[in-house]
């Protein structure tokens, strides 16, 4: 495969690539390119982590690049996730946390058996080098700084927060050196860990990245934040302010009316999207043509198929989603009869997540999940 069809597979699905005139050199001087993505480990996974994240390890793959899931235990303890119990944690991380992961992956069309999963305990154990990064990274960047990239553990600004979620910028930078990663994603919600890492790459003497004798910085390619289903506080949405009410508004656990998740049933399915914010003829911040979007049309090959009864217009097949969107916002397109379409599709994309949390011992590790009752 050559390097601009490569890169178009890189690019496909993405907010931003950090840089891409980094990822051409690394490709045009064929360096190795090691990729990952990290997870802190807690409630069901829904479709913002199955499906959108999923889907971008499928297109490294595509592209020819190993890739790796790094089951964040260590963060999630830090961040109180799971009730900040970290037995629990590590058992939910190499049970239902794995293996959904693999499930969503084959929604897809990824190749599970050709992705590394690492336990962050197990990277972290007896590894000095690891620890030795921490410090490393920490003596490049203030206080201030880190402060403020906080929000990559879904916290506020500015919040008061205990010394240990201090920790926790300078050890997601420290991921990366420590695996020998080129290629790191995740949603622009970790943006600001990206740009600490790319900030200190050259500066770095325990465990830098090196082509040859000189030092470089991992490529960060950041994918879109799939909205909420729920209706925005603030509505309208102002103009200047819709990616901030984007950000603020992007999937999530605690809200599992308003989420669907992987193993969700056909009913549960249809009822959430049923009940989504889709106002008629909006097209700026519609949670229901979202979805479509990135989760439908998310390769560009998809035809979408609407049914609707002779009398309202009979069926329409949309080819690519800039059709639908032009039918939406002319108003001839029913807000209900895109959503019945849209939850008909999932239903139809989810099915191999469905199927594999049918299996006996599957099954078993969402029950110990849910038996947890908790959501963070």
């Amino acid at each position: 495969m050559d390097i601009e069809k490569r890169i178009e597979i890189i690019k496909r699905n993405t907010e931003e690539i950090l840089t891409e005139q980094d990822l051409r050199s690394l490709l045009e001087k064929k360096i190795k390119l090691k990729h990952y993505i990290g997870f802190e480990i807690s409630g069901f996974i829904h479709l913002g982590t199955g499906l959108v994240c999923m889907g971008k390890v499928k297109d490294f793959q595509e592209a020819g690049i190993d890739c790796s899931i790094f089951l964040a235990d260590w963060h999630s303890w830090i961040n109180d996730k799971l009730g900040g119990n970290m037995d629990a944690i590590k058992k939910i991380a190499a049970g239902y946390f794995k293996e959904g992961l693999k499930a969503s992956l084959k929604c897809v069309g990824g190749n599970p058996n050709k992705v590394k999963f690492v336990l962050g305990s197990d990277l972290y154990h007896n590894n000095d080098k690891y620890w030795q990064t921490v410090i490393e990274i920490s003596k490049h960047i203030t206080l201030a700084r880190t402060m403020r990239s906080i929000t990559i553990m879904g916290r506020k600004e500015g919040e008061t927060v205990d010394f240990a979620k201090l920790i926790y910028p300078p050890m997601q930078a420290a991921d990366i050196f420590t695996q020998g990663i080129n290629i790191a994603s995740a949603g622009l919600d970790q943006r600001s860990a990206h740009v600490i890492a790319r900030e200190v790459a050259e500066k770095l003497k325990v465990k830098p990245l090196m082509d040859g004798k000189k030092k470089y910085s991992p490529v960060a390619v950041h994918h879109h934040l799939l909205l909420v289903l729920q209706k925005p506080l603030e509505w309208p949405v102002p103009k200047e302010r819709l990616r901030e009410i984007w950000s603020s508004m992007k999937m999530s656990k605690s809200l599992p009316n308003s989420a669907v998740f992987i193993h969700d049933g056909p009913e549960e399915i249809k009822s959430k999207i049923s009940k989504a914010f889709c106002q008629q003829g909006e097209t700026d911040f519609n949670p229901v043509l979202d979805w479509a979007k990135t989760l439908i049309f998310r390769d560009n090959k998809n035809k979408f198929k609407i049914e609707r009864d002779k009398k309202f217009g009979g069926d329409l097949i949309f080819n690519s989603y800039d059709e639908l969107e032009n039918t939406f916002a002319k108003g001839t397109l029913h807000p209900m009869d895109l959503k019945n379409a849209v939850a008909e599709s999932l239903i139809k994309i989810l099915e191999p997540a469905r199927k594999h949390f049918k299996k006996p011992n599957v099954r078993k590790m969402k029950e110990e999940l849910e038996n947890l009752k908790v959501t963070r």
